[in-house]
């Protein structure tokens, strides 16, 4: 078994490192504490073809693999863990749903831009009263002249104000359940489409997570996902499959959120000094941070053994859910015993590493809580024992 990364993928590792510490950590205190997206930044990522590059060439990416993707991903979340959120949720949700699911015209009309980064996308599936249990979205969709009305509302979508793109997830069939779930590819200016309020949140500050508002709202009928023929009520599908990468990408992020926090952690143990000696040469802090560079590792090669999976075209959907279920324990893990490795100086924003903090908390909610990681791999262990598990 060969664990090593290619000349070209250390080639990419280098470059994606570099736009991260020269571009991306200038601005990561300042998107946290105006909670603003980081627009210029990511302006600069597409003019560098970062926006899209597990898509195939054809559609306006890079085609440069999903481990060349995860090495992205990772090294923004060594510096700025929002920024890293706004990028890789376009990418990993609001792109990747229209590559694995929609039809030849609906990649060339709406992934090209989403690839190339010219267009922001959106992934828009919780709602009020339905979050992981699909089955009771409330946001409907019915076919009146040739076109279909949505009527609803989303919450908690990342990007939801900077988007131009939403895949919306709405109730064609209201009896069918999971069966009546259909996918519609909905554009901001489209009439009926409203962006509410976008909340204050503890972290990923940088990351807008907005209200969506459908009254009225009509979707041409070619932009129901996969076609109205083959995609109606084939919504839930569509989304499930679409979770497994998004949580491949959010296991990633949690891994360079991890490291981050550990090399804040490194430095300051041997700069700051107690009793005459640097902190490092305490036990007490050796051994934290043995701990933390330990889980580290185990995640980097869980991440990368599942993204090698995603390239071999193998099922992933248990190494996801494994993926990020751990990557969010190790990331707040991390960046609690960072905090407490500063003292006082870990909980004032003088460091970064507060911010670290503050941001790693929603990993474990962010693309399916923790709980439900755990349902998801319980019920891939026990399907194959011809048992069905309920949430």
């Amino acid at each position: 078994m060969d664990f090593a990364l290619t000349e070209e993928q250390q080639m990419f590792q280098e470059l994606f490192r570099d736009f991260a510490q020269n571009e991306v950590a200038p601005l990561a205190d300042a998107i946290d504490r105006e909670e603003r997206p980081p627009l210029e930044t990511l302006q600069k990522a597409a003019e560098m073809e970062f926006m899209g590059l597990p898509f195939p060439e054809e559609y306006g990416g890079a085609g440069i693999g999903v481990i060349a993707y995860c090495l992205l991903v990772e090294e923004l979340a060594k510096v700025c863990l929002a920024t890293a959120c706004c990028l890789g949720i376009h990418t990993s949700s609001g792109a990747m749903v229209i590559s694995l699911s929609g039809t030849e015209k609906q990649k060339t009309k709406y992934l090209v831009p989403l690839a190339k980064g010219e267009r922001m996308g959106a992934f828009c599936l919780t709602e009020p009263g339905a979050g992981s249990d699909m089955a009771q979205i409330q946001t409907t969709a019915v076919r009146e002249d040739g076109q279909y009305v949505l009527n609803g509302t989303k919450i908690y979508v990342a990007n939801g104000d900077i988007a131009e793109v939403f895949t919306v997830f709405a109730k064609t069939d209201p009896e069918a359940a999971t069966n009546g779930i259909t996918g519609f590819i909905v554009e901001k200016d489209y009439p009926g489409f409203k962006v509410g309020r976008t909340e204050r949140t503890m972290g990923i500050r940088g990351c807008s997570i907005a209200q969506l508002f459908f009254d009225d709202c009509r979707v041409p009928r070619q932009n129901v996902l996969g076609g109205e023929e083959e995609g109606l009520g084939k919504g839930a599908e569509a989304a499930l499959q679409t979770q497994d990468f998004s949580r491949l990408s959010m296991a990633a992020t949690c891994l360079g959120a991890a490291e981050g926090a550990m090399e804040a952690s490194v430095r300051f143990a041997k700069d700051r000094e107690q009793f005459g000696v640097p902190l490092a040469k305490k036990q007490a802090i050796s051994s934290m941070i043995a701990d933390m560079a330990t889980e580290i590792e185990a995640l980097r090669y869980l991440v990368y053994r599942t993204a090698w999976a995603v390239e071999q075209g193998e099922g992933y959907t248990s190494l996801a859910a494994m993926c990020k279920l751990f990557g969010s324990e190790v990331a707040c893990k991390v960046a609690n015993k960072a905090v407490q490795l500063h003292g006082g100086a870990g909980y004032i924003r003088d460091l970064p590493i507060e911010r670290m903090y503050r941001d790693a908390r929603v990993t474990r909610i962010l693309e399916g809580t923790s709980e439900l990681q755990r349902f998801v791999i319980a019920s891939e262990i026990f399907r194959q024992e011809d048992l069905e598990l309920e949430l």
